[in-house]
C-alpha cells in the first residue's frame, strides 16, 4: 500500500522550482538559447538506442535540443538541466513507453543535469548505469517502473544533492548493504517500495544516518525481520521523519525501538505487521502520540483489540485517519471508535462487521465494504452530516434506499440486496461525484433529478431491474460526466434524437444489454475519449457510420450480439486518443452480427490489441498478413466466418503471446504451419472444420505443453498421430475426428496426466471480458457447445478416421475422460477388460469398426454412463446387466453383432450361457488359500481350548466330569426310552 500525499506534494514544489529557472521548451521553441553539440548529440545518440512506438521523441530533430519536448535548458547558458521521459508502462497496457536494452550511457554527456525522470519505460533487464552517480547537480532521480535489475550501483550515493530518489516497482532489484545510501546528505524522500531488501541487515541505520530524511517508503520489500542490535542507537531522536511506510513486510517479532524516537512522525503504515502479540498494539500506539494517519491492514486485529485497555483515548487524540482494514474485527460497529472526536477517516473494509455507525459527527469517509451487514440503511446515517465518501458495498443490504443528506461526494451501494425505486432526493446531492448502485434489485425508473447532478463523474447502474426511458433530460447539466453504466438492465430503454450533443466527455460507457433506439447512437461522434464502448446486445442494427472511421482508436470496444451488417472498413481508425490512459484491456468484440465482406488492413494498426472477436459472422477473404503486427494479442477468435487461404505462418512467429486461437468453422486450406510450435502460451487451439490438409506438425505437441484444448474436427488431415502430442500433459479436449489420419493408436494417449488426474487450469488465461468464448464437442450424440465449464470438459474423439488395430489398453488409465469416441474406424481386437476403471464416463461410442470379443464385465462399474454406442462390430455372447446399464434400453446400442444375446436385444441366450456380469462379481479364490483358511481356523479353535485345558488342571476336571454327567443322563435316557418301545410291542 503507497501513500503519496505528502510526496505528492513535495514533488510539485521540486517541478515548480526546476521549471522557474529552466526552459522546458514543452512545444514552444525558445531561440534565445542554444543547447550545446555535445549534448545535442548526447541526445540523439539515446533516441537511437530505443524503441519509441508512440513517438515520445518525435520532436527530438534539429540544432537546438532546448526546444525538444520533455528537454529543459537554463535560460542563460543553454545546459540540458532537465529530461523528463516519464513513460506510462507501469499502468501495464500504457502506449506511450520507451523501450531499450540499457540506458545508453551518452547520458553522461548531460553534466549539468539536476532533474531526470526514466520512469514508466522498459529497460529490459539491465542494471542501473554507474554513470548516475557522476551528475553532482541532480536533485531530482526516478527510476521507478524501468524495468531495472541486478544490485544497485553505490554510486548512486555520490548525489550529495540529491533530494528526491525513487527505485520503486522494480521488483528484481535488489540491495544487501545500505550503507551508499548515508552519503545522501541532502535526500528528503526516498521511495524504494517493491525491491528486494530481504538481505539488508542494515535498512534501518537509513533513519539515522540520512540526516534530512522526511519520507521513507519501503512497502513490499520483504523486510520480515529488523536487526535488533543496534542498541547504539536505541535513544537517538529521529527527528525529522514524518512519513514511513512499512508495510507489506509481513514482519512478526518485536516492535522495533525506533518508532519511539521519531518525534515527527505524522504517517506511519504497519499493514501485514503481526500486532497480535500481547501488548504490541498497547505499546505501538504510546510510542506514536503525533501520528495522524495510521495504516494497520491485515494486522491480526479482532474486536477486541477495539476497546480499553488495548485503545486508550488519550493516545488516539491526534489520529485523524485510520485504517483497520482486512482484519477479524465482527459483531456490531466498534462503540469505542465513536468517542474518537478527532477521526476524519475510518476504513474497517474486509470485516466481518454486522451492523453501520450510529453517530459520529465529524467523520468525512468511511469505509465498511466487504463486511456482513444486513438489514436495511438504518435512518439514522442521517446524523453522519459531514459525511463526504460513504462506502457500504459488497454486504448483505436489504429494504429500500434512504434519504441520504449533507454533501456527499462518493456514495457507493454496490453489490447488496436493496430494492425499490431510487429516491429522487438524491438528485439533490449536488455534491456528488460518484454514485455507484450496480448489483442490486432495484426497479423502477431512473429520476430525472439525475441530470442535475452537475459534478458527477461516475454513474453505475448495472446489473438491476431499471426500466422505463434514459432522454436528454437525465444528462441535461452532467458536464463532468466521465465514466457511464446501465448495463443488463433488460427493460431499460435510450431514446435521444439523432441531434443530441452531450455536454460530457466520456471515458466509458457500457449500454450492453439495454435498448438503443434509432440505430448506432449518432451522439457518440462527439465524444473524442473514448477508452471503453460496450454497447453488447443493444438491439442495433444497420451498418456502422461513416464518421465512426475518424473517430480516435477505442481501446475496448464491444458490439457483440447485435444485428450490425456491411464491411467493417468503418471501425474507429484515426489513432489514439491524446488522453487515453490504457485503463483497460485492448480488445474488440463483434461477434454474433452480421458483418460482411474481408477483414479491413485498418485493424492492423492496433499495435496494442489484446483480444479480437469476430466470431459468427459473414467474413470472407484471408486473414491479412500483416495483423503479424498485434504482437500483444492474447486472443483470435475467428471462427463460423467464410474465411479462406493458409494460415499466415508470420503471426504464429510474431503473435507468441497468444493464449487462444479460434479459427474453428471457415475455409481454410493448405498444412498446418510448422510455426504454430511457436506459439508456446497456447491454451486453446481449436482449427475444426476446415479444409486444412497434411499431417499434425510434431511442433504442436513438442512445444504447446499448456495446451486445455486441441481441436483439429472435420479437416482433411492425414498421417498418423505424433507421438509428441503425448506431452501435452495438461489437455483437456483432443479431437482430430471426420479426417484422414491413420495408423494405431498411440499407446502414449494413456500418459496425458491432465485426462488422468485433472490438471489446475487458470481460467484467468482464458479471459472472462468474452462471454462467447467456446468449443464444440460432439458428446451423446450430438453437438454441445462448452463456454464457462470449459475447464470442467475431458473429452477424446478420435472417430471417422482410418486408424486400425487394437483399442491400447493405456486409454483406460484416462480416469477424467467424460466422452470417449473412436466410433467409424478399422480398430480389432477387444474391448479392454478394465474399461470400467474411466468411471467418470459419460459417453461411449466404439461403433462401427471391427471390435470382436465378449463386452468386458466391468462396464457395469460405469455408474455415470448415459450414452453408449457399440453398434456394428463382431462383439458376441450375453449384453452385461446391472447398475448403470440397466437404464441403456435403446436396442440400437447393439445393432450389427450378430453374436449378441441378451436384454435388451430380442434375441435371448442359451440357458448354459453364464450372465458374465455375474461371473464378473464372483471373486475367484485359488484353492489353495481355501485350505489355508480351513486349516487356520481349526488350529486356532483346537489350540484356543486345548491350551486352556492343559494349564488349568481344576478346569480341565469340571470338563471332564460334566463330559461324564451328560453322557451317563443320554445313556439313562436312551435306556428307558428303549424298554417303553419294547413294553408297547408287547401289548399289540
Amino acid at each position: 500500500m503507497e501513500n503519496h500525499k505528502g510526496l505528492g506534494f513535495h514533488l510539485i514544489f521540486i517541478t515548480i522550482s526546476l521549471v522557474a529557472t529552466t526552459n522546458t521548451c514543452l512545444g514552444v521553441e525558445n531561440i534565445s538559447v542554444i543547447c550545446s553539440e555535445q549534448e545535442r548529440i548526447a541526445l540523439l545518440n539515446f533516441k537511437q538506442s530505443v524503441q519509441d512506438p508512440s513517438g515520445m521523441l518525435s520532436s527530438w530533430v534539429g540544432n537546438n535540443c532546448c526546444t525538444w519536448e520533455r528537454i529543459g535548458c537554463d535560460h542563460i547558458t543553454g545546459n540540458v538541466e532537465s529530461v523528463h521521459l516519464e513513460g506510462d508502462h507501469s499502468f501495464f497496457y500504457g502506449n506511450s513507453f520507451l523501450l531499450g536494452d540499457e540506458v545508453n550511457p551518452s547520458l553522461a554527456e548531460l553534466r549539468h543535469l539536476k532533474y531526470l525522470d526514466l520512469s514508466g519505460n522498459d529497460f529490459g533487464g539491465s542494471r542501473i548505469p554507474n554513470f548516475i552517480g557522476s551528475f553532482k547537480q541532480l536533485a531530482y532521480l526516478n527510476l521507478s517502473y524501468a524495468g531495472f535489475n541486478g544490485i544497485i550501483p553505490p554510486h548512486v550515493g555520490n548525489l550529495t544533492n540529491l533530494n528526491v530518489l525513487d527505485l520503486s516497482w522494480n521488483e528484481v532489484l535488489m540491495e544487501d548493504d545500505m550503507t551508499w545510501t548515508f552519503g545522501l546528505l541532502s535526500l528528503e524522500h526516498l521511495n524504494m517500495n517493491y525491491l528486494d531488501l530481504s538481505g539488508a541487515q542494515n535498512w534501518d541505520m537509513m533513519l539515522y544516518m540520512i540526516p534530512l530524511l522526511k519520507e521513507l517508503s519501503l512497502s513490499s520489500c520483504k523486510l520480515s525481520k529488523i536487526d535488533h542490535s543496534h542498541s547504539l542507537n536505541s535513544s537517538r531522536i529521529i527527528p525529522n521523519i514524518k512519513h514511513l511506510d512499512l508495510s507489506f513486510n509481513y514482519y512478526q517479532g518485536p516492535l522495533p525501538g525506533f518508532f519511539q524516537n521519531m518525534t515527527s512522525l505524522t504517517f506511519l503504515d504497519l499493514s501485514t505487521f503481526n500486532l497480535s502479540f500481547t501488548g504490541s498494539f498497547t505499546n505501538l500506539l504510546n510510542m506514536i502520540p503525533f501520528v495522524s494517519e495510521l495504516h494497520l491492514t491485515y494486522s491480526g486485529f479482532d474486536k477486541m483489540y477495539l476497546s480499553p485497555p488495548h485503545l486508550n483515548l488519550s493516545t488516539l487524540s491526534n489520529i485523524q485517519h485510520l485504517d483497520f482494514s482486512g482484519n477479524s474485527i465482527e459483531g456490531i460497529f466498534p462503540s469505542y471508535l465513536t468517542n474518537m472526536s478527532s477521526l476524519r477517516v475510518l476504513d474497517l473494509s474486509g470485516n466481518s462487521l454486522t451492523s453501520l455507525v450510529s453517530n459520529m459527527p465529524n467523520l468525512l469517509e468511511l469505509d465498511l465494504s466487504h463486511n456482513r451487514l444486513i438489514g436495511p440503511i438504518p435512518e439514522s446515517v442521517k446524523r453522519l452530516r459531514s459525511l463526504l465518501v460513504l462506502d457500504v458495498s459488497d454486504n448483505m443490504l436489504t429494504g429500500p434506499i434512504p434519504t441520504f443528506v449533507g454533501s456527499l461526494v462518493k456514495l457507493d451501494l454496490s453489490l447488496n440486496q436493496l430494492n425499490g425505486p431510487i429516491p429522487t432526493s438524491l438528485g439533490s446531492l449536488v455534491s456528488l461525484q460518484e454514485l455507484l448502485m450496480s448489483s442490486n434489485l432495484l426497479n423502477g425508473t431512473i429520476p430525472v433529478s439525475f441530470g442535475q447532478l452537475s459534478k458527477l463523474h461516475s454513474l453505475d447502474l448495472s446489473y438491476n431491474s431499471f426500466e422505463g426511458v434514459v432522454s436528454e433530460a437525465h444528462f441535461a447539466n452532467l458536464s463532468m460526466l466521465r465514466n457511464l453504466d446501465t448495463s443488463y438492465n433488460s427493460k431499460l430503454t435510450f431514446n435521444v434524437s439523432r441531434e443530441w450533443i452531450p455536454p460530457f466527455q466520456l471515458l466509458s460507457l457500457h449500454l450492453s444489454s439495454c435498448n438503443i433506439l434509432n440505430g448506432f447512437p449518432q451522439w457518440l461522434q462527439n465524444q473524442r475519449n473514448l477508452e471503453a464502448l460496450m454497447l453488447s446486445n443493444a438491439t442495433i442494427s444497420g451498418t456502422l457510420p461513416t464518421w465512426l472511421r475518424k473517430m480516435p482508436i477505442i481501446p475496448l470496444m464491444d458490439l457483440s450480439h447485435n444485428k450490425l451488417n456491411g464491411p467493417l472498413t468503418n471501425l474507429p481508425n484515426a489513432g489514439y486518443s491524446d488522453v487515453s490512459t490504457r485503463r483497460f484491456t485492448s480488445g474488440i468484440f463483434l461477434q454474433n452480427n452480421h458483418f460482411n465482406d474481408s477483414l479491413p488492413m485498418s485493424l492492423c494498426r492496433r499495435t496494442y490489441l489484446e483480444l479480437l472477436d469476430l466470431s459468427r459472422n459473414r467474413l470472407s477473404g484471408k486473414i491479412p498478413m500483416c495483423l503479424a503486427n498485434l504482437e500483444w494479442l492474447g486472443t483470435m477468435i475467428f471462427s463460423s466466418n467464410q474465411l479462406s487461404g493458409v494460415f499466415p505462418s508470420s503471426i504464429a512467429l510474431k503473435c507468441s503471446v497468444l493464449i487462444r486461437l479460434n479459427l474453428n468453422d471457415n475455409k481454410f486450406t493448405g498444412k498446418l504451419p510448422r510455426a504454430l510450435g511457436n506459439l508456446q502460451s497456447l491454451v486453446v487451439l481449436d482449427l475444426g472444420d476446415n479444409q486444412f490438409s497434411g499431417n499434425i506438425p510434431e511442433s504442436i505437441g513438442e512445444n504447446l505443453t499448456s495446451l486445455l484444448v486441441l481441436r483439429l474436427h472435420k479437416n482433411n488431415l492425414t498421417g498418423s498421430i505424433p507421438q509428441s502430442l503425448c506431452k501435452i500433459s495438461k489437455l483437456h479436449i483432443f479431437d482430430v475426428a471426420y479426417n484422414n489420419l491413420t495408423g494405431t493408436i498411440p499407446h502414449c494417449l494413456g500418459e496425458l496426466n491432465g485426462m488422468v488426474k485433472g490438471s489446475a487450469v487458470l481460467v484467468d488465461t482464458i479471459d472472462d471480458i468474452d462471454d462467447d468464448q467456446n468449443v464444440i464437442q460432439s458428446t451423446k450424440g450430438v453437438d454441445l457447445e462448452y463456454t464457462t465449464t470449459l475447464q470442467l470438459v475431458y473429452n477424446m474423439d478420435l472417430s471417422s478416421n482410418n486408424f486400425f488395430g487394437e483399442i491400447p489398453i493405456e486409454i483406460t488409465a484416462l480416469s477424467m475422460l467424460m466422452s470417449l469416441n473412436l466410433s467409424n474406424n478399422l480398430l480389432s481386437g477387444g474391448i479392454p477388460d478394465n474399461i470400467g476403471k474411466m468411471t467418470n464416463l459419460e459417453s461411449l461410442d466404439f461403433s462401427n469398426n471391427e471390435l470382436s470379443g465378449m463386452i468386458p464385465p466391468s462396464m457395469v462399474a460405469l455408474n455415470f454412463l448415459s450414452h453408449l454406442n457399440l453398434s456394428n462390430n463382431n462383439l458376441s455372447r450375453r449384453i452385461p446387466t446391472g447398475n448403470q446399464l440397466q437404464t441403456l434400453t435403446d436396442p440400437s446400442i447393439y445393432a450389427g453383432n450378430k453374436d449378441l444375446c441378451g436384454f435388451p436385444l430380442i434375441k435371448n441366450c442359451s440357458n448354459h450361457e453364464e450372465d458374465p456380469t455375474i461371473v464378473y462379481k464372483k471373486q475367484p479364490t485359488k484353492v489353495w488359500l481355501f485350505y489355508v483358511d480351513i486349516m487356520s481356523g481349526f488350529a486356532t479353535g483346537f489350540l484356543g481350548v486345548i491350551g486352556v485345558l492343559f494349564f488349568k488342571k481344576k478346569w480341565r476336571r469340571k470338563l471332564f466330569m460334566f463330559v461324564e454327567e451328560t453322557m451317563d443322563k443320554i445313556y439313562v435316557v436312551v435306556v428307558v426310552r428303549v424298554a417303553k418301545m419294547k413294553r408297547g410291542r408287547e401289548t399289540i
